[in-house]
């Protein structure tokens, strides 16, 4: 067995943390929205669904809108067919993990289903740093990033 095999991934690339992080963030703008809307609507119109029912309908509706603005971006670049299939073939490890971190750190902050110019500022950070080096390990090592 040779214990001398060295790992050749190479974590210290400027150019893909940079195009990682552009990637990481169109991901938050579609998420986000979506997410932080349907809290919103709920907290505003009091609509007495559970806090777990609440924050699911959220996730399900921030990585759709993710998916919404992603094949508005590719139609830059493709047909409305071909746009859509790309949106959906993103990561949704990524859109997961960023979802379920803003949320988490919304129930973490004010208790969950709660949106205040406090947490939001957390809800993004949380959201942009947990999936981050996952966009950036999938576009080093496939040459995909998670929108974009």
């Amino acid at each position: 067995m040779n214990t001398n095999i060295k790992n050749t991934f190479d974590w210290n690339c400027k150019h893909t943390w940079k195009q990682s992080a552009i990637n990481t963030m169109w991901c938050l703008i579609g998420c986000s929205f979506g997410d932080m809307m349907t809290i919103y609507y709920f907290q505003v119109n009091e609509i007495p669904w559970s806090m777990l029912s609440i924050m699911a309908l959220a996730m399900l509706n921030g990585i759709i809108s993710s998916i919404i603005l992603e094949t508005f971006i590719l139609l830059k670049q493709m047909k409305l067919m071909a746009a859509l299939k790309t949106a959906f073939g993103m990561s949704l490890i990524s859109m997961i993990s960023m979802e379920l971190a803003m949320n988490l750190t919304d129930i973490l902050i004010t208790g969950g289903a709660k949106i205040n110019l406090y947490v939001i500022p957390f809800m993004l950070v949380a959201g942009f740093l947990t999936p981050w080096p996952y966009n950036y390990w999938r576009l080093k090592k496939y040459g995909m990033g998670c929108c974009g």
